[in-house]
């Protein structure tokens, strides 16, 4: 892969690239274009990790996306500075790193259900072990991939959020550059090529073309001839390493607000980082700064500080790798030794302390329990629109997503676009009308 070619400011959709005599970028106008659409506005109520706050705030998918944007940022212009010093300027365009990773990291999560992730594992089960498995002969019969369902990848969904012309939209969805779109795909696979153990993959099949389309113009090849696997886009492995970053370190500290971990469990977890000079300058800070909160908030900054640098240094290493998209595993892994342990050491603590608690836990069996009956009443709606009831259920799905689709595949796909669109919030409410209740008391 060649740097040039890689980091393009053409738009999907757009067949004539032009560079608009605008004082913005078209990398700086994707991030200002999504940043004001209604996908992104909804993440502010969708769970992240813990349910939405009541007297204490946590995390929720937009706060989280804009923190992982402000890291993707740094680590985008890190590595910007250090190809520029490699390479000179050469017509490309490293100055706008930063503004391709910043933009792919507001998005990355943009195609994720409601109920967090627990809600792309009750998509998959609905599948794989609930009533939905009654339609797989009917996909698989006219030629759809059952996998992409029995599968479901809030990634790939992103994918289709932020590409497919939905109804009434125009061709290429949100029309991004093809380098803001590829940013984000982090497995480039098909669902075929997924497994029950590891079911991440990269595109649905309506969104395969669309795929290829971004490869070739980037020049992304496959990493063995006819394999379906195709090398990450280098600017992909900066997106997860800032979400890597944030979402590790932000649990921890939401954690320490919701009482699940005590102040000096939160204090010794994070001081692990550092060690000598650097960690003598922080225990004086702690000692001038009385306030709990500030303090673990002074020490995520200095953490996250920490990781950009060390993550930039991992990519910067080994340029030549991603390139040949050869390099294997996520940065975050090959990070300094102390740093390392440290990192897993939140990781350990994170799940067994953090993901197991009860408060998350019960979001999980909500989350289930919401998407299993909305699944039930959605589908049977679309498969049998001439029922009275099916009538007024449709009237309830928004125009955009094509109820009237040609084959169970289609339809399938059009509930999981309506529903993967909501917020918790939403999805909770609906939930108790389309059951009952939700109606007043007579």
């Amino acid at each position: 892969m060649q740097w040039k070619q890689l980091l393009s400011g053409k738009r999907l959709g757009i067949e004539a690239y032009h560079e608009r005599k605008h004082e913005r970028t078209n990398f700086q106008r994707d991030y200002d274009r999504l940043i004001f659409s209604s996908p992104f506005r909804r993440l502010q109520n969708k769970t992240q990790v813990f349910p939405l706050p009541g007297s204490v705030f946590v995390h929720n998918r937009l706060t989280h996306s804009l923190e992982v944007s402000c890291a993707g940022r740094s680590l985008g212009n890190n590595v910007a500075a250090g190809l520029l010093r490699k390479y000179g300027d050469r017509e490309t365009d490293f100055s706008e790193m930063g503004s391709i990773v910043s933009a792919a990291c507001l998005a990355h999560d943009m195609g994720n259900p409601p109920f967090g992730h627990s809600g792309e594992r009750a998509i998959s089960a609905y599948f794989t072990e609930g009533n939905g498995k009654s339609l797989e002969a009917d996909v698989r019969k006219e030629g759809g991939r059952w996998e992409d369902f029995a599968f479901f990848e809030g990634n790939a969904n992103a994918l289709r959020l932020l590409t497919h012309p939905f109804v009434g939209r125009r061709m290429g969805g949100f029309v991004l550059t093809y380098s803001t779109i590829a940013s984000i795909i982090k497995y480039p696979f098909a669902s075929t090529l997924a497994t029950r153990e590891k079911k991440k993959f990269g595109f649905f099949q309506t969104e395969e073309e669309t795929f290829l389309r971004i490869a070739g113009e980037l020049g992304i090849h496959q990493t063995q001839p006819d394999s379906g696997r195709y090398a990450r886009y280098p600017p992909v492995f900066l997106v997860e390493a800032a979400d890597d970053i944030c979402y590790q370190i932000m649990d921890i500290e939401d954690a320490h607000k919701l009482r699940l971990l005590t102040t000096e469990e939160t204090v010794a977890l994070l001081l692990q980082y550092f060690e000598g000079k650097r960690l003598n300058s922080i225990l004086n800070t702690l000692q001038i700064v009385s306030d709990t909160n500030e303090q673990i908030a002074y020490l995520r900054s200095c953490i996250i500080g920490l990781l950009v640098d060390e993550c930039t240094r991992v990519f910067l290493e080994n340029e030549e790798a991603l390139l040949a998209g050869s390099y294997a595993g996520p940065l975050i892994e090959n990070i300094g030794e102390r740093a390392q342990q440290a990192y897993r050491r939140c990781s350990e603590t994170a799940y067994n302390r953090i993901y197991r608690a009860n408060e998350v836990v019960d979001i999980e069996l909500a989350g289930y329990h919401i998407f299993s009956s909305l699944m039930d009443i959605l589908i049977e709606a679309v498969t049998h629109p001439e029922k009275a009831y099916s009538k007024l259920l449709l009237n309830r799905i928004p125009e955009q997503y094509d109820t009237r689709a040609a084959t169970t595949y289609g339809r399938i796909q059009c509930i999981l676009d309506y529903i993967s669109g909501m917020t918790d919030v939403y999805a909770l409410d609906l939930y108790r009308k389309v059951t009952g209740m939700g109606l007043p008391a007579v």
